[in-house]
């Protein structure tokens, strides 16, 4: 009980923290953006290209739904967290908003030594969230609170930077995040998660059983990403012709991803059954697979064809990489990011670099709103697919560098849980029955707490 009480104070006063030191930088740095004022306004696929209020209002709704409730019920895995993986969820996206706010803005929203905060804004700083939740993914029940929070510290700085990079001097097309969201976020928490990497903890079994309620959760967040996401997807594209077929190319995907699931998933698995936390995956794989060709895909079969080999891809990562992954790399997934975000996002960058190199081709009059460089002659079609793959390779760079680092920092002995309390710290986050026993206990663990 000691360590309990220990533990919350620990977190209580690394938020105590973390929040006096937004709320300070908040008040010497951000303001709101005037209505007049066009941020970033210079820069070539900026993602923020819509300063309308009236327009941008409902894609940051719709973007911050998709993070609270696709990737927050997403995250409701393990039987030892329950409810309290959505809790952990709400505490990195409370927290990441307001620091992804502060380190985008120094690249895209400042202007006279002050960041300027509107909606676009907000939509940026979701994305931002979406890859921090798919990092923690990839170490969930592996970490505590204190640990997904400083992980979340050094991510955002890194994300941006990425992102920046990327698009201003890259000016690589990524506008729903194949390479920015899923490709970094998978890879820099599995990189994160290969650091932690501890033989005898990460071998428990208890760690990955699967709560009684993991299947309605899965039911819940794979209706809300079917909702939301391709408002999510679309809300960085062009606001003219290009954002109907980034909402419509989306929705085939997903539509080709979930029937290719029932396809390929009775085949693999002995049970002959399929599970609802496949369909989640199958959704979220064909949005992965989107991200940067979204807006490129002039035809529908493109967008079927994309999201049926995205649910194969995953799939077939799932059954047989994963076990390669935890026996030959020593990497655990406890979420299958991987497979999930990481192969698919990779996937959806090939196909974005086809795309490129095909453009002229491909767009027509579009091409001025999704290859502005290419349009103007600074550059052609085959170099914009090079900078395109140039783009991956950063990506990975940073995301594995970023990774080792962030993993030896949480690696201190003064942030890990001792061997014999293990699971203390993650209790702060549990839910308990009303007789004040851990859900997630076993037997033993409910013995003792009487």
């Amino acid at each position: 009980m000691a360590e309990h009480a220990a533990a919350r104070l620990h977190l209580s006063g690394l938020c105590f923290f973390l929040q006096l030191l937004t709320i300070v930088l908040f008040a010497t740095f951000v303001r709101y953006s005037p209505e007049s004022s066009n941020l970033c306004s210079t820069e070539p696929s900026c993602s923020q290209r819509d300063p309308s209020p009236t327009l941008g209002y409902p894609r940051f709704r719709d973007a911050h739904l998709r993070a609270l409730l696709g990737f927050g019920f997403l995250l409701a895995f393990l039987s030892r967290y329950g409810v309290g993986s959505v809790a952990g969820s709400l505490l990195i996206v409370a927290f990441t908003i307001q620091w992804a706010i502060l380190a985008q803005g120094l690249f895209y929203f400042s202007q006279n030594s002050k960041i300027y905060v509107s909606t676009q804004s907000m939509v940026s700083a979701d994305f931002c969230t979406a890859a921090i939740l798919i990092s923690t993914g990839a170490v969930l029940g592996r970490v505590n609170p204190i640990q997904m929070l400083l992980m979340a510290l050094l991510e955002v700085p890194l994300f941006a930077c990425n992102e920046y990079i990327l698009r201003s001097h890259l000016g690589v097309s990524d506008s729903g995040g194949s390479l920015t969201i899923h490709t970094f976020g998978a890879y820099f928490g599995l990189t994160v998660s290969r650091v932690l990497h501890q033989p005898h903890k990460d071998k428990r079994k208890e760690q990955q059983d699967v709560g009684h309620q993991h299947d309605v959760f899965a039911v819940v967040g794979t209706i809300c990403l079917w909702i939301f996401w391709p408002s999510f997807a679309s809300a960085t594209t062009t606001h003219d012709s290009a954002e109907p077929w980034a909402v419509l190319n989306l929705y085939f995907s997903l539509s080709a991803s979930t029937l290719a699931t029932f396809v390929l998933s009775p085949i693999l698995y002995e049970e002959g059954t399929l599970q609802v936390a496949q369909l989640q995956d199958a959704t979220l794989a064909s949005a992965a697979v989107m991200g940067m060709a979204g807006e490129m895909l002039s035809t529908p079969f493109g967008a079927l064809t994309a999201g049926f080999l995205a649910s194969q891809l995953s799939l077939l990562g799932s059954r047989f990489l994963s076990p390669i992954l935890r026996s030959r790399l020593k990497t655990e997934d406890t979420c299958g990011v991987h497979n999930v975000h990481g192969l698919p996002g990779i996937l959806g960058t090939f196909l974005g670099i086809l795309l490129a190199a095909l453009a002229l081709s491909l767009l027509g009059s579009r091409l001025q709103l999704v290859f502005p460089l290419v349009a103007d002659s600074s550059r052609t079609t085959t170099e914009q697919a090079q900078w395109q793959l140039c783009g991956l390779l950063i990506t990975l760079l940073l995301a594995a560098s970023g990774g080792v680092i962030t993993g030896v920092l949480l690696r201190m002995k003064v942030l890990r849980s001792p061997p014999e309390g293990n699971e203390v710290e993650s209790k702060v986050l549990r839910e308990v029955d009303e007789d004040g026993c851990d859900r997630g206990a076993s037997s033993e663990e409910r013995g003792t707490v009487a």
